[in-house]
């Protein structure tokens, strides 16, 4: 599909790499990994066209549509979630419209016969075909699932795009280049500013999608669920695995010790002829046979050890004073935004060296808690910070408030205080900002070097008690390998906030998760608290997507989310106590009528007593019959939540995204069922009335 000829990207002297000559096949899902710098992102970008190369070129058919996610991007708000997301189908809108335009021209001229109408039912032809593949009559759907999947509420489609953080806006532009259904994926760190059960969705969507995807993350589990193609860039050299990212660090591995042994024999042959030769290079009953050795020394040709990339991060964090036994405490601590609340009753202690995580979905207030740890934002309810802490912050934007003008050296050199300023450049040279490096000015740095730049400053002074939020966007698997050796090691408290399941793996002890306005305690690593969620998710696979499990079902209002009318029957209860579309429609509500009297009636009611015999039995026998027609009617809707569940299954896989009939006998289903919830409650409204 793309093929990459004898590549090379040069900034100064030193190139990036050269002579790379790669093809890109149609299904391959690359990950692309090396060291921050290295040239990753430059690679993505010359790819898509962004950038021209230094030597070689990059060939792609015609017709080959690319999607690319940058890591940092230009975001517009002028509109809301759902139009933002609906600009992916900008070019199929355009394409209607002039569909629309070709009609009426054809309508209106009636030389049928020339050759110009022709050629005008020829274009009208090949474009509505084109159309026709496009299948916007599936995107509403696509589009739905798409934002549900990067963690968008149905009630979040409608609200300005103004009112989200930078994060959720590049997860709109993600939604948008995924839609575009492109025959190529470019996605440089997708998995930076999602939570787990994005990542996990999107995860699904890459390693089911039949599109080619290239994609750089730091993310080890995601890219080994995802990729079956890696390429390295080390050295100046862009090598090609066929394999995961997994078996590649083996292969790895593997072909640098073949080298190695190779290297080593014929270092030895070498040197052996050599030795023949010397010993016996004035005998001339040897002379045949040195002139021998000598052509056949000629003739070797070196074998080549690939380089190893030794630049890594080295951390250590200085020793401290001794904190109190509870660096953290906090009772009751809640917090809103306007009539907005972020969390309530928060209770949780930490106790000195504990290592915690704080997980879940983007908004749930992980952050916000850590600005309420540090005394950045006001909240409500009782929050102590320990005898003698001394926290070391680093703030998922630490790297963007960095003084651009500034060098990196002057940038340690502002903020170093004492005899640390003495070793300067031993800092830099460890962190990889070694020689020329240290002059750059920080606004040409990529935000790996710009996060270890950061990470920099935050090691200068001794701390006792480490915050971290996210701190491990933009670095590298080795740089990550590093830092989490280094937290392990720290004997201070630590709490991080991070969705990197495999750098929290084997660190964290603990793990509060934030959602629903709640914070709970879950004891033991991260695996074991995913391996709790899916336990969890199991239990729930009865109820409609997008119910609360832990609402009490009879309560009154139609299911969230489920796209099953519930909106229309918020307040109002069935019969028997539930709602439609809780699956639980015979369970007693509070507020219900009382079970083993007949439904609806009233026995301290004395207006029945007017009623003749006659007047009384016929309202009985509507009164039945109403009773019998809202029960079918919920069996109905059950049946109708049952295939909407089966299709919507069907549907989020994307093999079947684009498959017309399932797409029109999911919006037949969700029609009848909307009809269906109006007689519903219609039926219940009837029976109320009756008495």
């Amino acid at each position: 599909m793309i093929s990459i000829e004898n590549l090379g990207v040069s900034f100064g002297a030193k190139p990036l790499f050269s002579g790379a000559s790669l093809i890109i096949n149609d299904h391959d899902r690359i990950a692309l990994t090396g060291k921050n710098g290295a040239g990753k992102s430059t690679l993505l970008k010359i790819l898509c066209g962004e950038q021209q190369p230094t030597t070689g070129s990059v060939g792609k058919p015609q017709d080959c549509h690319i999607g690319y996610l940058p890591q940092v991007m230009n975001l517009s708000d002028d509109t809301t979630v759902i139009d933002e997301a609906r600009k992916a189908f900008k070019h199929i809108t355009e394409m209607a419209e002039k569909l629309k335009q070709l009609e009426k021209q054809m309508s209106e001229r009636t030389d049928y016969e020339s050759d110009s109408y022709m050629a005008l039912v020829e274009k009208y032809t090949v474009m509505h075909d084109t159309y026709q593949m496009a299948e916007a009559d599936s995107n509403e759907a696509r589009l739905e699932r798409t934002l549900t999947g990067l963690g968008f509420r149905r009630d979040d489609f409608l609200r300005p795009t103004s009112e989200f953080s930078g994060g959720w806006r590049m997860r709109i532009e993600l939604a948008k280049i995924l839609l575009e259904n492109p025959d190529v994926l470019l996605l440089d760190e997708p998995t930076n500013h999602l939570d787990i059960e994005s990542i996990q969705w999107l995860e699904n969507f890459l390693a089911q999608s039949s599109k080619a995807v290239v994609l750089v993350s730091h993310d080890r589990a995601f890219i080994n669920r995802v990729c079956n193609r890696t390429w390295e860039i080390s050295c100046g050299k862009i090598i090609d695995y066929k394999t995961g990212y997994d078996e590649y660090v083996k292969l790895r591995q593997e072909r640098r010790e073949q080298q190695l042994r190779a290297y080593e024999n014929q270092q030895k042959l070498i040197q052996e002829t050599k030795d023949f030769i010397e010993k016996f290079r004035y005998k001339p009953t040897k002379a045949v046979q040195v002139q021998s050795r000598i052509k056949m020394l000629e003739k070797i040709v070196p074998i080549e050890v690939d380089e190893v990339d030794n630049s890594a991060l080295h951390l250590k964090f200085p020793p401290s004073q001794r904190s109190g036994d509870f660096p953290l405490i906090c009772e009751d601590v809640r917090k809103d935004y306007g009539d907005h609340c972020v969390f309530k009753d928060v209770n949780l202690s930490i106790r000195r060296g504990e290592k915690v995580a704080f997980v879940g979905r983007n908004g749930e207030g992980k952050s916000t808690l850590v600005k309420c740890i540090m005394g950045e934002i006001p909240f409500e309810g009782n929050l102590k910070v320990g005898h003698n802490v001394q926290i070391g912050y680093f703030a998922q934007n630490q790297a963007q408030l960095l003084d651009g003008e500034l060098t990196v050296h002057d940038t340690i050199d502002r903020v170093a205080r004492g005899e640390i300023r003495l070793k300067i450049n031993n800092i830099l040279g460890a962190f990889m900002f070694g020689g020329e490096e240290a002059d750059k000015k920080v606004k040409v740095l990529s935000g790996g070097e710009r996060s270890r730049l950061a990470m920099i400053r935050l090691l200068l002074e001794p701390v006792n008690f480490l915050i971290l939020d996210e701190p491990t966007n933009h670095l590298d698997m080795v740089s990550k390998d590093v830092l989490k050796e280094a937290i392990k090691a720290f004997d201070g408290t630590a709490i991080i906030v991070s969705h990197d399941r495999q750098f929290l793996d084997g660190l964290v002890s603990k793990v509060y998760e934030f959602g629903n306005q709640k914070v709970i305690e879950n004891i033991g690593g991260i695996y074991d608290f995913l391996a709790k969620k899916n336990i969890e998710n199991l239990d729930l696979l009865g109820t409609p997507a997008g119910a609360n499990a832990n609402s009490n079902s009879g309560q009154g209002g139609g299911t969230k989310g489920s796209g099953t009318g519930g909106s229309s029957g918020g307040g109002k209860q069935s019969l028997n106590g539930g709602k439609p579309g809780s699956g639980n429609s015979g369970k007693q509500g509070s507020g219900s009528s009382q079970q083993g009297a007949p439904a609806g009636t009233n026995p301290s009611d004395g207006s029945s007593a007017k009623m003749s015999y006659e007047e009384r039995k016929k309202l009985q026998r509507q009164k039945a019959k109403i009773e019998k027609d809202v029960k079918a009617s919920e069996k109905r809707i059950a049946e109708y939540e049952a295939k909407l569940k089966e299709l919507d299954a069907l549907l989020s896989n994307p093999e079947n995204a684009a498959n017309m009939e399932l797409v029109n006998e999911y919006t037949t289903v969700k029609s009848a069922l909307d009809v269906e919830t109006e007689h519903y409650f219609e039926l219940c409204e009837q029976f109320e009335i009756m008495g």
